[in-house]
């Protein structure tokens, strides 16, 4: 399994420099609560990360998780819901589970095809987030790196 990240963005624009604006835009993550997956290992992700950090919020995703979002936040263009028949059609997969275990495999790369927008809107976080969202993950904060812990607040953003 090759490892793949999935980032939500956290804050708004107002007080953003043009460089994070664009930035963000590139991530594809255009408001608040967006969320994207990238393979972890495309060129130039690191640095927009680095570059962003101060907006977003990252980590490794799993299968299961992975499995969730598409199921209740996936869309098809034209803003349609996914379901097991229109993933079935369109890549050949039984299951929501199976359809996010060849996106983690590298079979399916979620960012070129078009058969599913490639960002989910997200709710905020039942329950709030915990600490700041102006400070660092780690550090009495939400924004940045925080490894396998995305998978619990994306389950409370779902």
């Amino acid at each position: 399994m090759k490892k793949h990240y999935l980032i939500i963005r956290i804050k708004g624009e107002p007080d953003a420099h043009p460089d994070v604006r664009k930035t963000l835009e590139n991530l594809r993550l255009l408001r608040r609560y967006a969320a994207v997956i990238y393979p972890a290992d495309l060129p130039g992700l690191e640095g927009m990360l680095r570059k962003a950090q101060a907006w977003i919020t990252w980590g490794e995703v799993n299968k299961d998780t992975l499995a969730k979002l598409l199921k209740e936040r996936g869309r098809a263009p034209g803003d349609k819901r996914l379901t097991e028949e229109y993933i079935k059609e369109k890549f050949g997969v039984s299951s929501f589970e199976e359809l996010a275990e060849k996106i983690l495999s590298g079979e399916i790369v979620l960012h070129k095809q078009e058969a599913i927008k490639p960002f989910f809107r997200l709710h905020p976080p039942r329950g709030g987030f915990r600490k700041s969202i102006k400070k660092p993950y780690g550090s009495e904060g939400e924004a940045g790196y925080r490894g396998e812990a995305i998978n619990e607040l994306v389950i409370r953003m779902l």
